[in-house]
């Protein structure tokens, strides 16, 4: 039978992008929800092998009843021990759901384009080196959460990257293809007014020189993520 990723969606257009067609590629059935549409989310991760949560508008302190229904059911891979990864608005929840705080920058800065990020020792240990440039859409971030390893970090944003178990969250956006990013900076393109934001012209000037090394690293960084919840890591680990 083949394997399900559970993929959680948050607008009625989106896609995985390329995150989507590497699972695919590696014999993954994806079974998407978008909650914020109604879709409900599964009691247990049995019958999945992993789940990931992306982004989208909204922010991990709104008061919608989906978003709290969606940072409560966080609970459910951490529990199992399933791998789950948070994308932007999914690492945020899973911050939230961790105890961590979730805000705008102080100063009221945006990352919206390429910008630069540090890996830790331990997430090269993980899954290789990591890009030095990563593709940003976000105006919040999160702080790390109380026990959990710093994978990466940023200069607006500090916190980049961070682990807990089988549960990884990031702030950039690996999945992002060329038409996603034509489509966000035309229907989004009010982000790229705010503080620190880059013009689009310089998303598309920088796209072909960072994103050989994004393509890369998200391909290392599926396969270690996905062989998280194999039984011969499983076993190892206990």
């Amino acid at each position: 039978m083949t394997e399900s990723i559970l993929i959680v969606l948050h607008q009625e257009h989106s896609t995985p992008g390329r995150l989507g067609q590497a699972l695919r590629d590696r014999g993954y059935r994806l079974d998407i929800r978008r909650p914020p549409l109604g879709d409900p989310l599964p009691d247990t991760l049995a019958g999945h092998a992993g789940a990931v949560i992306f982004g989208g508008p909204m922010s991990a302190n709104d008061e919608h009843d989906y978003v709290k229904r969606e940072i409560a059911w966080t609970a459910v891979p951490l529990k199992e021990g399933k791998p789950l990864l948070g994308i932007c608005l999914g690492g945020q929840m899973l911050a939230r759901q961790l105890g961590a705080r979730v805000a705008f920058h102080p100063e009221g800065k945006a990352e919206v384009g390429y910008y630069p990020i540090r890996a830790t020792p331990s997430a090269e240990a993980f899954c290789g080196p990591w890009p030095e440039y990563v593709y940003q859409w976000h105006r919040e971030g999160f702080d790390l959460p109380q026990g959990c390893e710093l994978l990466a970090e940023g200069d607006t944003f500090a916190v980049q990257a961070f682990r807990t178990g089988n549960a990884f969250a990031i702030q950039f956006h690996a999945e992002v293809t060329h038409a996603m990013m034509c489509r966000w900076t035309i229907r989004g393109h009010e982000r790229m007014s705010l503080p620190n934001a880059k013009p689009r012209a310089a998303h598309f000037a920088d796209r072909p020189v960072y994103d050989y090394a994004i393509r890369n690293w998200l391909s290392g960084f599926v396969d270690s993520w996905l062989a998280c919840g194999s039984p011969r890591r499983l076993a190892a680990a206990e």
